[in-house]
């Protein structure tokens, strides 16, 4: 009797442990896949543009940029790379945000370039509250009475 009651306090403790085991062999099987989104900005690719390159240049060595900004008469290109773990069941998490800002100046030359990582980055909350449309501050009531 008491080999049966050690093998039904074992049986949980037996599965947790092949369960662990299963989905630890499985990780890297395609569980968790590991993914480049948006450019990826090569080492040597970077260090071809230097100050005094045309946008030109610039186009033909990173490609077109992201998103671009102009402010006072300079204009500044941005290339973003995010690396990511995706797991088989949809949830993402940013493991590296790199983001390379050249810096034009009013002759399309560059004029500076910058990497910038997550750390240099602020995280900020986005607000949720939004405004109502025509309609949404009347309940069901309200809006069947005024009908009438």
């Amino acid at each position: 009797m008491s080999l049966r009651f050690a093998l039904v306090r074992l049986s949980p403790v037996a599965a947790a442990i092949a369960v662990g085991l299963t989905l630890s062999a499985c990780s890297g099987t395609g569980l968790v896949a590991q993914r480049t989104q948006g450019y990826v900005l090569p080492a040597d690719a970077i260090a071809q543009v230097r100050p005094g390159s045309s946008q030109d240049f610039v186009r033909i060595v990173l490609g077109s940029p992201q998103t671009t900004s102009t402010f006072g008469g300079e204009t500044a290109w941005y290339y973003v790379e995010t690396k990511v773990n995706q797991t088989a069941f949809g949830l993402t998490m940013v493991q590296e945000r790199t983001v390379l800002a050249v810096y034009f100046g009013a002759d399309r030359r560059v004029t500076d370039r910058a990497l910038y990582s997550l750390e240099d980055g602020r995280v900020f909350a986005i607000e949720q509250r939004r405004t109502g449309s025509y309609g949404e501050d009347r309940s069901f009531v309200e809006s069947l009475l005024a009908s009438i």
